[in-house]
C-alpha cells in the first residue's frame, strides 16, 4: 500500500489549490485531469476522514472563442482549377472549369439514362432486404413480373426452374413469382404457415386416427352391406336365374321327348326315375311342360318339369288306365314355376296330357285353396273334397301355397272328357 501524503504547502504555509498546481498528483483520482476526479471508495489502508472532493468551480471551455467549433468555409474543389493537358493531340480547353455560380447556370446534376422498362423489374431491388432476410421473405406478386415485359417473363421463366425461384448464391431474385408458387403461403403477402412441432404432428397423427367405436362402426357397417348384397344376389338368383335355367332344361327335355316319339323308342308302360313319358299343356295359362316319373326335387321339380305320383303310398294311375286319378306336382314359384297360376282356372277349362300316341283332354272341376301337406287323400283314386263320388278317370294338380311358401297345397281337380289317338290329329283345346 502507498501511504497517504500530506497536502503540499505554499510557500506561504497554506493549501495548494488544485487549479494553480503545476504537479498535480495523478495517483489520487487515477487520472491526471481533475475534471475526470471521480470520487472512489476508500481503499483498505486508506484514512476515512479525509474531505469528499469538491468540483471544479471554473468552466475550462469558457476562454475558447465562441466560433472555436465552427465548420471552416466550404469551397468549390474545382473552381479555378485548369484541366489536365493531355500532350500532343489534346482537343479538350485549356480553360480552367468555371465555378457553378460564374458560369451563371444553375447547377443540374448529370442527366438521368433512359429507363428500360424491360429489364427495370430485374434491375429493381429492395435495398431493405438483403442475405437471410431475402430468403425468408416472400417474394414480390406475380403482377411484378408481368409488368416487367417478355424480357423480365423470360427470366423469370428460367429462373422458376430452379427450387424456390432462388439465385446460386442462395438469395431470391428481384421480379416476378413463379406461377406455380402464387398461391402458396405468404406469396400473397401473408406470413407462411409456421412448422408444427414433434408433439402438434403427433397430436395431428392421432386425430386422423379413427377411434375404436369408428373402426367397429365401419366394420359393422360394412358387414350389413356385405350381407346385404349377398342377399340380393341370392333373391336374384332364386326368382329369376332358376326360372331361365329351368325353362331351358324342360324345353330341352320337352324337344327329346318328342324326338323320340316320332323315332318310336318311347313306348307306354313303367318309366324309371325321372325319365319324361307325357307333355302336359294348360292352354289357358300358356303352359306347356313336360312330366317326368317321380316327384324327386333335384331331378324333377327343380329342373321344370311336373312329377307324376308314381311311387310307394302315393302312387297314382297313368292317363291311359282305365279308372283312376292321375296326379301330378309342379312348382308353383322358382325353377320354371309351371304351376303359379293354376288358381286362375275356372270349372271348364281344358288341361289336355299329351304321349306318344294318345291325347287326354280334362276338363277343369274343382280348386282347394289350402290344405296341409300331409292330406294325401286327395290324390286318391276318388280324390277327398274334389265333390266326385265314384271312380272315373280323374286329373289332380298340387302345388305349394302361399307363393314362396311351401306351409300349404292348392289342389286343382279335373275330370276326362276326351281320349284323342294321335293318329286323328290335335283337339281342339289346342288347336285354338
Amino acid at each position: 500500500m502507498t501511504a497517504l501524503r500530506p497536502e503540499r504547502e505554499t510557500a506561504a504555509g497554506g493549501p495548494v489549490d488544485p487549479l494553480t498546481d503545476p504537479l498535480p498528483d495523478v495517483l489520487a483520482g487515477g487520472h491526471s485531469s481533475p475534471w475526470f476526479r471521480a470520487e472512489q471508495p476508500p481503499q483498505q489502508g486508506e484514512a476515512h476522514d479525509l474531505p469528499a472532493p469538491q468540483p471544479p468551480s471554473v468552466d475550462p471551455y469558457a476562454q475558447l472563442p465562441p466560433d472555436a467549433y465552427a465548420a471552416p468555409p466550404q469551397e468549390d474543389a474545382y473552381a479555378g482549377h485548369v484541366p489536365y493537358d493531355g500532350g500532343p493531340g489534346w482537343t479538350g480547353s485549356p480553360e480552367p472549369y468555371p465555378a457553378p455560380e460564374a458560369a451563371g447556370e444553375p447547377y443540374s446534376p448529370v442527366p438521368e439514362a433512359p429507363r428500360d422498362d424491360e429489364t427495370m423489374a430485374l434491375r429493381t431491388a429492395d435495398p431493405a432486404r438483403t442475405g437471410e432476410e431475402r430468403d425468408e421473405t416472400p417474394p414480390p406478386t406475380a403482377t411484378a413480373g408481368a409488368e416487367g415485359g417478355r424480357a423480365a417473363r423470360r427470366k423469370a421463366a428460367k429462373r422458376n426452374t430452379r427450387p424456390g425461384g432462388r439465385r446460386a448464391t442462395g438469395r431470391r431474385r428481384a421480379g416476378a413469382l413463379a406461377p406455380e408458387t402464387a398461391g402458396a403461403p405468404g406469396g400473397d403477402g401473408e406470413p407462411p404457415e409456421r412448422p408444427r412441432t414433434r408433439v402438434e404432428a403427433r397430436r395431428a397423427e392421432r386425430a386422423r386416427k379413427p377411434s375404436a367405436a369408428t373402426v367397429a362402426s365401419r366394420a359393422v357397417g360394412e358387414l350389413f352391406i356385405t350381407i346385404g348384397v349377398l342377399m340380393l344376389l341370392f333373391v336374384t338368383y332364386q326368382l329369376w336365374w332358376t326360372n331361365v335355367r329351368a325353362q331351358q332344361q324342360a324345353d330341352g327335355a320337352a324337344h327329346n321327348l318328342q324326338q323320340d316319339w316320332e323315332q318310336g323308342k318311347r313306348k307306354p308302360g313303367a318309366f324309371q326315375a325321372g325319365q319324361g313319358f307325357a307333355i302336359l299343356h294348360i292352354p289357358k295359362l300358356d303352359v306347356v311342360v313336360p312330366v317326368a316319373s317321380g316327384i324327386d326335387k333335384q331331378r324333377v321339380l327343380d329342373r321344370g318339369m311336373a312329377g307324376h305320383y308314381a311311387e310307394g303310398a302315393l302312387k297314382t294311375a297313368l292317363p291311359s288306365a282305365k279308372e283312376g286319378n292321375f296326379a301330378v306336382a309342379g312348382h308353383r314359384n322358382t325353377h320354371g314355376e309351371p304351376f303359379r297360376y293354376i288358381n286362375r282356372l275356372t270349372p271348364g277349362d281344358p288341361i289336355v296330357v299329351e304321349t306318344q300316341d294318345t291325347y287326354y283332354v280334362y276338363e277343369m272341376a274343382s280348386i282347394l285353396p289350402q290344405t296341409p301337406p300331409s292330406n294325401t287323400a286327395v290324390i286318391d283314386p276318388v280324390p277327398a273334397g274334389s265333390g266326385f263320388t265314384e271312380p272315373g278317370r280323374y286329373l289332380t294338380l298340387t302345388t305349394c301355397t302361399p307363393e314362396f311358401t311351401s306351409t300349404y297345397r292348392m289342389i286343382v281337380w279335373g275330370k276326362m272328357v276326351e281320349e284323342r289317338p294321335r293318329s286323328k290329329g290335335k283337339p281342339d283345346a289346342l288347336v285354338d
